[in-house]
């Protein structure tokens, strides 16, 4: 239980981090301006998204001491699901819902239920 627990916060943790990124990334500066006090919100999220990255990687290699990898590794792909979910909702990414991309998380949740559900003798 508790090494899914820690797979469940890396994957909480990496979604997170790749929407900070995205909105880091919407206002991020130039080079040349990186380091000027204007633009200290795009770094900070940066900061932050990087550090979401970091503890995600912690919490997985935590989880793959307590479970195998062949359980561990289809939890992933509910990131991509999350991620999707929350660039539609959230109005500040400003990501436009298609219907291509509904089957393609539809796909990757039904993969993800054949992979885990136990089977049947």
């Amino acid at each position: 239980m508790k090494g899914m627990m820690l797979a469940l916060c890396s994957v909480l943790l990496v979604s997170l981090a790749q929407l900070v990124l995205r909105l880091a990334m919407l206002d991020f500066p130039p080079l040349s301006e990186l380091l000027s006090v204007q633009h200290w919100k795009a770094l900070l999220l940066l900061a932050m998204g990087l550090g979401a990255y970091a503890l995600s990687m912690l919490c997985w290699m935590l989880a793959l001491r307590l479970l195998p990898l062949n359980r561990l590794y289809p939890l992933l792909s509910l990131s991509y699901v999350l991620v999707w979910l929350a660039a539609i909702y959230l109005p500040m990414l400003g990501e436009a819902f298609r219907w291509s991309s509904f089957a393609g998380v539809v796909l990757i949740v039904f993969g993800l239920l054949m992979i885990s559900l136990p089977r049947r003798r």
